[in-house]
């Protein structure tokens, strides 16, 4: 089952879910009897049931089968590269902060380094 998100336009697979209830007071007390129904619940909304490629019949289906694929796995792609820049963009303003903090510990370190050259050079007049 595919479903998709609609505030973030995420799409994933979903597996069924199938409840299991056992019966303890079976008809002969010996063994417990249990049913297999579907779960209560509606499907949420935004969710579709893929069709298997078996059940399509004409090339018309085939097509817009493999339209809805390429669709999806564009809209994949859109939102992988959307995320690959946020990603890209966060990394170089954290880059960025660090060269500037480099370059103020470099000129502390630049003034520190005239000071203690002063103080030690032999001075000349």
């Amino acid at each position: 089952m595919l479903t998709c998100d609609g505030e973030t336009s995420q799409c994933f697979m979903q597996k069924p879910i199938m409840a299991v209830t056992g019966d303890e007071t079976a008809a002969t007390g010996d063994m417990p009897t249990y049913q297999i129904r579907a779960p209560t619940t509606a499907l949420p909304q935004g969710v579709v049931m893929a069709t298997s490629p078996g059940s399509l019949h004409s090339p018309q289906q085939l097509a817009e089968e493999a339209t809805r694929k390429r669709e999806l796995r564009l809209m994949k792609n859109r939102e992988a590269a959307k995320e690959c820049r946020r990603r890209k963009k966060e990394y170089v303003k954290c880059l960025e902060g660090r060269v500037a903090v480099l370059e103020v510990q470099n000129k502390k370190l630049i003034e520190e380094l005239e000071t203690l050259k002063n103080i030690y050079s032999p001075k000349t007049d």
